[in-house]
Parts: structure tokens; C-alpha cells; sequence
């Protein structure tokens, strides 16, 4: 291994998750934040120490787009690491902003894991949170490569797997996967602000999934948009006129114009890759009534272990005022009869099997 150590620079979810998933790997974490309740928690939290100078071989400037080039520049004057890089989900400023300070572009190595939660600050930080997602590389023509292999071993030991791509290419791509889609969920979110109770408690799973990306921090995506406003601007748009043509659609009562939009809705749904980036696979769903009470998910588990049979995904449904719930089981089709058999010897109530 040669990430001996490392300094992460920024104890907020992304950072203080790199440091925890590196210290389960050996690698000696050093931490700094101009927040020190942040840097105290991160800490206490056994991501690291706190660093007070000295080299390591590489460090993560985990802070936001607008700051990652004159973190870099001071860092690198101090000669800190053998490389760098960056997490901040846009690349082009932060780029653009190195090459006007006068940065190394050998030692720094643009990057961007495509993982997150709802949730912000180093207490909602996981060892687990880049396990099997995509590490976005950025590498320029003048990266050295031995930065890029110890920026490429980061990723390895966090989990992650490896996409290189060009900083544009890389831009435009996160503003159709992620910027807008939350800009997306946060109108249909908004539009909830007018709801009345009696609407709100008819809130299914369906709305839930809609809108859990808008519970992100305004202030922190603010800064993301504004760093990739025209790719994001522009996906927005097409967004907008689908809406637009659907709602004239709707009025007009062309129902052939709203099922176009809901047939290539499906077809784009389609192209979502599955686990592992693997094409997504036809799974058997079989739904189990559970009761809501401690150990209940880590028996359907249990069971579905002993009848040897592999849970590809799981999703809860609530019921809304009642001590119950249903969750939503994904298998392989020639496991339903055998996992439907084993949950019902074990007492659960499982309603059907849809495909």
C-alpha cells in the first residue's frame, strides 16, 4: 500500500466519510477544517487527528467547488502531499481556478464519487458510503502518473470503482444525473407547501421516492448549482417542456401526447444501470407484512439466509397511523416460491409475487 497516510481537508459528510473508510484500511488520517466544532466531531468520531503540519502522500480536499483551487495553491505551497485531489461534485471551475493560481497540475488529480446523503455534517459520515460507486477521475494531459495511481489506490481502498472522464464530459454528465433531477424533486417537493393535511396523509411510497433528494441542504446545493448552472440550466429545460407539453396535453385531453411521455420515461428509467453497473435484470418482488417492532427486518433476513436465497434489493412502504408496514422484497424470479414458502412458515403474511 503506499497511501501511508493522508490528510483530509474538510470534516463534512463526503470528507469525514474518506477518512472513516480509510482508517479501516490502516491508513494514518490526518484532519483539517477551519470548522472546529466540525474537525472536533470528525475526531470523536475516530476519523482522525488533527493535523498539524508535516507531508503525507496524499491529500483530500474535500471542501466546496469555489474554495478546491485556493486550498490546493496554499497546500501545495506548503508542499503538504505527494498528490492531491479534490470531491467536489463540479470540475471545470475548480480546475479552471487552479490553472489562475498557478497550481502543479502534475501532483492534482480532479475527482467526484457519485455518493451522498440527504443528510450533511460529519455525524451523518459512513465507512460504507462509496462502497460500489462510481469515482469519477478527471485526469488532465499534464497529470503525472504516479499521482494518478495513488489518487486511483484512494478509490480502490474506499470501495469505489474507477470512471475516467473528461472534466466537460463529466460536468454535463452529473447535471442530467443529479444536479437537475434534485432541482427536479425540490419543485415537486415545493409544491407540497400548499397541501393540506388531509392531501399530505394520503402520501404514498411513490411520492417518498419523488422527493427524498429534496430534503438536501439548500445552502450546500446552491453552491453545486451555481458551479454547473448552463449544463444544469439546459437539462432543466427539456425537463420544463416535457412538463409544459404534458400539462397542455392534459387540458386538451390528448392522452396520446401524456402516454409518449410516460413511454419514454420507462424507456429512460430502462437505461439506469443495476448493481454493480451491470444492465438492470428482471427481479421478482414479493411483498412481506411486517409489524413495526425492533428485529423485525433481521429476521425476514435470517429467513430469506436460510432458504438460501439471495436478497437482490429491499424497500419499506409505511402505512401511515398503523403499527405496520410492507416491505418489498427483489429476487430472482426462481427464488420466489422458495422465499414465499419460507416467510409464510415463519408467520409473516406474504399478499402475492409480482414480476
Amino acid at each position: 500500500m503506499t497511501v501511508r497516510n493522508a490528510l483530509v481537508v474538510g470534516t463534512g459528510l463526503i470528507g469525514t466519510s474518506v477518512a472513516l473508510a480509510l482508517r479501516e484500511k490502516g491508513t494514518a488520517i490526518h484532519l483539517s477544517d477551519v470548522d472546529a466544532d466540525a474537525l472536533r466531531l470528525a475526531e470523536e468520531l475516530g476519523a482522525g487527528r488533527e493535523w498539524t503540519g508535516g507531508k503525507v502522500d496524499l491529500a483530500v480536499l474535500a471542501v466546496p467547488p469555489h474554495l478546491v483551487g485556493d486550498r490546493l495553491a496554499w497546500l501545495q505551497k506548503e508542499g503538504a502531499a505527494r498528490a492531491y485531489t479534490d470531491v467536489a461534485s463540479v470540475k471545470a471551475g475548480p480546475i479552471a481556478d487552479a490553472d489562475r493560481l498557478g497550481c502543479d497540475p502534475a501532483s492534482y488529480v480532479p475527482g467526484h464519487p457519485l455518493a451522498g446523503r440527504e443528510r450533511s455534517g460529519p455525524a451523518a459520515a459512513r465507512a460504507d458510503l462509496f462502497l460500489g460507486r462510481p469515482w469519477a477521475l478527471c485526469p488532465r494531459a499534464e497529470t503525472d502518473a504516479g499521482a494518478l495511481g495513488l489518487v486511483r489506490e484512494l478509490v480502490s481502498l474506499c470501495g469505489a470503482e474507477v470512471v475516467t472522464v473528461p472534466a466537460g464530459d463529466h460536468d454535463a454528465a452529473v447535471a442530467l444525473v443529479s444536479h437537475a433531477p434534485h432541482v427536479a424533486a425540490s419543485a415537486v417537493a415545493a409544491a407540497l407547501a400548499g397541501g393540506d393535511d388531509v392531501a399530505l396523509s394520503l402520501a404514498g411510497q411513490g411520492l417518498r421516492d419523488v422527493t427524498r433528494i429534496a430534503a438536501g441542504d439548500p445552502g450546500l446545493w446552491r453552491r453545486i448549482l451555481s458551479g454547473n448552472a448552463v449544463p444544469v440550466a439546459s437539462v432543466l429545460e427539456r425537463i420544463a417542456a416535457d412538463l409544459a407539453a404534458t400539462a397542455s396535453a392534459l387540458r386538451s385531453g390528448d392522452l396520446d401526447g401524456v402516454t409518449d411521455l410516460l413511454r419514454r420515461g420507462v424507456e429512460g428509467h430502462a437505461r439506469i444501470p443495476g448493481k454493480h453497473g451491470s444492465p438492470v435484470r428482471d427481479f421478482a418482488v414479493v411483498q412481506v407484512v411486517l409489524r413495526d417492532r425492533p428485529g423485525e427486518l433481521a429476521r425476514l433476513f435470517n429467513a430469506a439466509e436460510l432458504a438460501e436465497v439471495n436478497i437482490e434489493d429491499v424497500r419499506l412502504e409505511h402505512s401511515t397511523g398503523l403499527p405496520v408496514g410492507v416491505a418489498e422484497v427483489s429476487v430472482r424470479p426462481d427464488d420466489t416460491g422458495r422465499l414465499a414458502e419460507a416467510l409464510r412458515f415463519h408467520g409473516w403474511h406474504v399478499p402475492r409475487v409480482s414480476r
